[in-house]
């Protein structure tokens, strides 16, 4: 009973629906392979090496390209491979795994496509062709006999209840391609699980910064500044000098506070990055002693947690160059670079800036950048100028 209603049941279709659309969408990159071994070889005299990362780099992209199938249609799912930079990619394991399955899965997919299609169309016109033979204008050549035509029905019928076996077995053998090629490894699953929640401890560190700053600037603030005020009227009131003088005296202590809790705000989360990253630079080049010369482009909103390094580091970069550098100039270059925003910062100084110098803080900008997946280069030779080139991701 299995095998009769093997035939009829929902899974079949699926496998076969996935099967020949997996055919028609492998078509097109089963020549990834072959240009892969042709540029790889043509790769040794350095001719073929841009093609060859290219060819990676589409091969790469075909496993969110192979997901989309077995996703809708049989509930299979496997994680994207982590992003890596065009120079990575000619060691890149997923991209070479990912074209081997170019190569590999697109005979799986077209048996089964080929498979289903004659047992589907000729199945029933030969189980029927006993009825139909006496019609057939010369028999259709077919068979010489009546006869002969329930051979062919036999056969028929013996295909169409194979025809679900079949599928299943190339389904299981196109399952067992995409865990060994497509799937990251278990070590590889895990880094990006622990990337994933890397991500999501720094959103809700600089959700809980922002709410905290909120508290603080809407809350503690605006009572010392009552208490402030509250203060100056108990001065302005009293006839008693000495309450006057302890009124002065509390109010100053009041006021310096206000002094240190803006600085601390300040450093939880600048309300200038509210009004967007490029204002907030604005901002600290027309607050520097140096004169700025400011460039930005951005074309999309970057993550909070990138935009406040970025703003953290120019701001801490343009005080090492106030009081260090002895610099006339500044240049503040940022944009886009791929996946990645990048920063540089150039001045005129006389150089010798180093990640480790006493007072300079550029160890607490490369072990931000480092945390965000972000590099910090520092190319500041003795004479000047120096220059800092910040890189960090436009995804966190």
């Amino acid at each position: 009973m299995i095998v009769l209603r093997a035939l009829f049941t929902a899974r079949t279709w699926r496998e076969y629906a996935y099967l020949l659309g997996a055919a028609i969408m492998a078509a097109p990159v089963f020549a990834l392979p072959l240009l892969g071994a042709v540029f790889s070889v043509l790769s040794l005299l350095t001719i073929g090496l841009p093609f060859l990362v290219a060819v990676l780099w589409l091969a790469r992209r075909t496993i969110g390209w192979f997901r989309v199938l077995p996703r809708a249609l049989l509930g299979w799912d496997w994680p994207a491979p982590r992003r890596v930079g065009l120079v990575a990619l000619i060691g890149d394991a997923a991209a070479w795994r990912a074209l081997a399955y170019c190569f590999l899965g697109f005979p799986v997919k077209l048996a089964g496509a080929y498979a289903g299609a004659v047992a589907l169309v000729l199945g029933p016109l030969f189980l029927t062709y006993p009825i139909w033979w006496f019609a057939g204008p010369d028999r259709f050549g077919a068979s010489e006999s009546w006869a002969g035509t329930w051979w062919l029905a036999a056969q028929s019928v013996v295909a169409l209840l194979a025809f679900p076996w079949v599928i299943r077995l190339l389904v299981y053998l196109d399952r067992l391609l995409v865990h060994a090629l497509l799937t990251p490894s278990p070590d590889q699953e895990r880094i990006a699980e622990l990337e994933q929640g890397r991500s999501a401890l720094q959103q809700d560190a600089v959700a809980l910064m922002r709410r905290v700053e909120r508290d603080l600037h809407d809350g503690t603030q605006a009572r010392l500044v009552a208490l402030g005020v509250t203060l100056s009227r108990i001065e302005h009131r009293s006839a008693d000098d000495a309450v006057r003088d302890l009124a002065r005296d509390a109010r100053g202590t009041v006021t310096e506070a206000l002094a240190e809790l803006r600085d601390i705000v300040r450093g939880l989360h600048p309300p200038a990055l509210d009004d967007g990253l490029d204002v907030a630079l604005a901002s600290l080049a027309g607050r520097s002693a140096v004169p700025v010369n400011l460039a930005v482009d951005l074309p999309v909103r970057p993550p909070d947690a990138t935009a406040s390094a970025i703003y953290f580091t120019v701001a801490e970069l343009l005080t090492n160059v106030a009081r260090h550098a002895a610099a006339t100039s500044v240049r503040v270059d940022l944009r886009p670079a791929g996946r990645s925003l990048r920063l540089v910062v150039a001045d005129d100084g006389h150089g010798g800036a180093k990640p480790n110098a006493m007072g300079t803080g550029l160890s607490g900008l490369t072990r931000r950048a480092t945390a965000l997946d972000g590099t910090l280069a520092i190319d500041s030779p003795a004479g000047g100028p120096t220059v800092v080139t910040v890189t960090l991701p436009l995804e966190v």
